[in-house]
């Protein structure tokens, strides 16, 4: 019995360092997948960079329409590079590696990030619900400080939202071997990980998603269900093609985001959850950032 609770002991030891599984099927076309998650990483950087020079060097484009797609655009920087620089080591080198602070950091930021940009597309909308809808209202609304507030706002419920499930799952133990089936420190991996009872931070976090994903989509569904109708009230077909051609990449990237998400985070638990997850993840991670700058600048 004494051995027994001693070879325990040992496997929850403290740990050191993870190792990131990736995608261990085609790891032999390494170099070829590493170059071009490298082209769509610095595609998905230099065409959010540019969404955000211009807006900033175009006086005519500061308004806050295009103060939260700048914003968007930085935060979808950050995001992407919690991310893809550890992917393209992973693919080059082979190091697959990752110590416990710097797993659980990429962990949270990529977490917060996520849901400041769920937060950010809802503001997204509501500019765009109170612009074409509200006109009147709009100017004294949306004022410089109350968009800055707002992005302030999401920035704050990101946080506060990601940084307590992260915190508790941090402090469970985790058994040997500490092999992470995914390409980056997710949380469901993580969970799957540890040997603690992780039944409550579980529920925690699947509660916190539901609502993040819920909320924003509730927000833009309704705001633009509301611009449509006002949409189709307009006297001239040239006004309709305007409002339908400035709202429409709005709802292009929102979809992918929010498909994507409830696909990972939302769907019940199979057999197969971990490696799909992982699929559908490069959609999050890869694919969207390097439409976004394309769908926003049309």
């Amino acid at each position: 019995m004494e051995n027994s609770m001693m070879g325990d002991a040992r496997n929850r030891t403290a740990v050191q360092e993870f190792t990131l599984e990736g995608f261990p099927t085609v790891q032999p076309f390494g170099k070829v997948l590493f170059l071009v998650h490298l082209l769509a990483y610095l595609a998905s950087i230099m065409g959010n960079t540019l969404i955000i020079t211009i807006t900033w060097a175009d006086h005519r484009l500061q308004t806050p329409m295009y103060f939260f797609l700048s914003s968007f655009s930085f935060f979808e920087c950050c995001f992407v590079t919690t991310v893809i620089p550890k992917l393209l080591a992973i693919f080059l080198s082979g190091r697959k590696s990752i110590s416990f602070a710097a797993c659980f950091t990429q962990a949270f930021v990529f977490l917060f990030l996520g849901a400041k940009i769920f937060f950010l597309m809802a503001v997204l909308a509501l500019d765009r619900y109170l612009a074409i809808c509200k006109p009147l209202y709009f100017p004294t609304i949306m004022k410089p400080r109350m968009c800055f507030l707002l992005v302030t706002a999401c920035l704050a419920l990101g946080f506060l939202l990601m940084v307590v499930p992260v915190i508790l799952l941090s402090q469970s133990s985790f058994c040997v071997p500490h092999v992470i089936p995914h390409f980056f420190c997710d949380f469901g991996p993580l969970t799957s990980l540890s040997c603690s009872d992780t039944r409550s931070i579980e529920m925690l976090a699947f509660g916190l998603d539901l609502f993040i994903l819920l909320t924003s989509l509730i927000v833009t569904i309704i705001a633009y269900s509301n611009i449509v109708v006002t949409i189709l009230h307009l006297p001239t077909a040239k006004e309709r093609q305007k409002a339908f051609f400035t709202c429409s990449p709005h709802l292009i990237v929102p979809s992918l985001m929010y498909s994507s998400c409830v696909f990972i985070y939302v769907k019940p638990k199979e057999s197969n959850w971990l490696d799909s997850n992982r699929e559908a993840a490069l959609v999050n991670t890869v694919v969207t950032p390097l439409l976004n700058p394309v769908v926003y600048t049309l």
